[in-house]
């Protein structure tokens, strides 16, 4: 109200519906919980992505699963059916860039022997999918390559085939796929403890070395490309049966014979590669 050219007070404890101001003695203190900036996710986080999945810690576990106190999310499905889920894949994805390169120079120094122990909590399909499928290419292209220049130099008609990519695609999907499944299925007959992701990580980054020995396969002397698939094949083959030779050991007196046959289908792999990709032969066209 207005009174003599001024404004009267108005007491506000009065007023139908104001809001009572609130007294000092009753402020409410609002606190915030310290973060830690420098680390991303926090501490208590488990893995990467997410703390509500991990790997699994048993090597007889397949598929990750749900970490107590989710229940906030939605269920997810159980058995076999996990397969079927986005989340069942999620925690071997958990990787990232220095892992995969620390992990790539650990499969260049195969006589170390200590990938599966240092993976074990951790094996992921990342860095083994995209190096097979870098292989798939790699070893097509350049493939293609040294038979076109072959051809060029012998001044002889020169075609593309097609069927490179088809067969290198299977060849090194269907051998990084097929063999760890075989080889976990013998362990599991064994009762050798193995996981078969871990097997599909370690066989996955075996591959690696395989790909700057192909690059280095446009070099056009035989000999030459025949010790350069042959060193390739050796430390591939190293790898993968040193650090599987101390979990077979426990398979009884066979386990050599399995370390053995390890060896021999990585050098194999080796042979196959260079006899059908780089093993150049001009028509008489």
């Amino acid at each position: 109200m207005m009174s003599g050219g001024g404004y009267s007070s108005i007491n506000n404890q009065n007023v139908s519906g104001s809001v009572p101001a609130v007294s000092g003695s009753d402020e409410v203190a609002l606190k915030f919980s310290d973060s830690d900036l420098q680390t991303f996710p926090p501490g208590e986080a488990q893995g990467k992505i997410s703390g509500s999945y991990r790997p699994p810690t048993d090597a007889d576990d397949t598929f990750s699963k749900p970490a107590s106190g989710s229940g906030g999310e939605e269920s997810q499905p159980s058995g076999w059916f996990s397969v079927f889920t986005v989340a069942a894949y999620k925690p071997y994805f958990d990787v990232d860039t220095s892992d995969v390169l620390e992990r790539i120079r650990d499969s260049l120094v195969p006589f170390r022997g200590n990938f599966s122990e240092r993976t074990v909590h951790n094996p992921d399909l990342y860095g083994p999918f995209w190096i097979c499928t870098t292989l798939i290419f790699v070893a097509a292209a350049i493939g293609t390559f040294v038979t076109y220049i072959a051809h060029k130099l012998q001044k002889k008609d020169w075609s593309y085939d097609i069927n490179l990519v088809t067969w290198s695609a299977g060849l090194f999907y269907g051998y990084s796929t097929i063999i760890p499944l075989g080889l976990y299925l013998i362990l599991k007959y064994f009762s050798v403890p193995s996981g078969f992701v871990q097997l599909l990580c370690l066989y996955g980054y075996s591959l690696f070395v395989f790909i700057p020995a192909s690059c280095l396969s446009i070099v056009p002397i035989e000999i030459f490309r025949w010790v350069v698939a042959g060193v390739a094949g050796f430390m591939s083959a190293c790898f993968v049966a040193l650090n599987l030779r101390t979990h077979i050991k426990s398979a009884g007196e066979r386990w050599f014979l399995i370390v053995a046959a390890i060896f021999l289908l990585q050098l194999a792999l080796a042979v196959v590669l260079k006899l059908y990709f780089f093993t150049i032969t001009v028509g008489s066209n």
